[in-house]
């Protein structure tokens, strides 16, 4: 697949191989529209999500002059008030699904996709317990039963719309997102783009270098 650098909009930049997916927390506001575009996109049930939203501090005001600066209230560690947070499969670098999956069902591809091979998976859901992010899901899984015998099921996931990048649109989420609080490109340009809007990053050391991998993630 190769790289498309036409800019869509504000927050799809470039799509395609080595395209990455990450959200500035601060321009989210807790729509749902990311959700709806997903699930109308994907045709999928109502009780399957592959992107949510956590709210994180629910109701808490943020420090002094910084409740509509989370990221730079954790960098002076100073609590960052409500944040919303859209939550789904970023795709990382360093995937711990994939180091963890006993079937080979979860693969990094070259093009940069984390991908679900649905044949080989067990729903022994060890996908789940291993992403930070709540990004694998398990809908057809029967809870009591996979606690004891793995059975959950198939798992599902954020496809980040592999299938709309090939034909050069963004993910459904991102294109459709009002306050473009859904970043799409590389890590140089989602690092630029944040910064631009002089936003930070919500996420701590650890997981930038999981999503971004040790080297990209110190542009950031």
């Amino acid at each position: 697949m190769s790289s498309n650098k036409e800019i869509m909009r504000q927050g799809v930049m470039s799509t395609g191989e080595d395209a990455r997916i990450f959200p500035d927390v601060e321009a989210c506001i807790d729509c749902g529209g990311c959700v709806v575009a997903c699930k109308r996109t994907w045709d999928s049930a109502p009780d399957e999500q592959r992107i949510s939203i956590s709210t994180m501090m629910e109701g808490q005001e943020g420090a002094d002059g910084l409740n509509a600066h989370s990221a730079r209230a954790l960098e002076q560690g100073q609590s960052p008030g409500e944040t919303a947070v859209p939550m789904q499969c970023y795709h990382c670098e360093n995937a711990p699904c994939v180091s963890v999956c006993p079937t080979d069902s979860l693969v990094k591809k070259e093009d940069g996709f984390v991908q679900v091979r649905d044949d080989l998976c067990v729903g022994c859901q060890y996908c789940l317990s291993a992403c930070p992010f709540g990004a694998p899901q398990f809908p057809e899984s029967d809870e009591g039963a996979a606690q004891l015998f793995g059975s959950g099921g198939t798992m599902d996931k954020c496809t980040m719309c592999e299938e709309r990048q090939d034909v050069g649109k963004g993910p459904a989420c991102a294109e459709e997102c009002a306050t473009d609080a859904i970043l799409v490109g590389d890590a140089d340009e989602i690092s630029a783009e944040l910064e631009r809007r002089d936003s930070g990053t919500f996420f701590n050391d650890v997981a930038m270098e999981i999503i971004f991998g040790e080297e990209e993630a110190q542009v950031f």
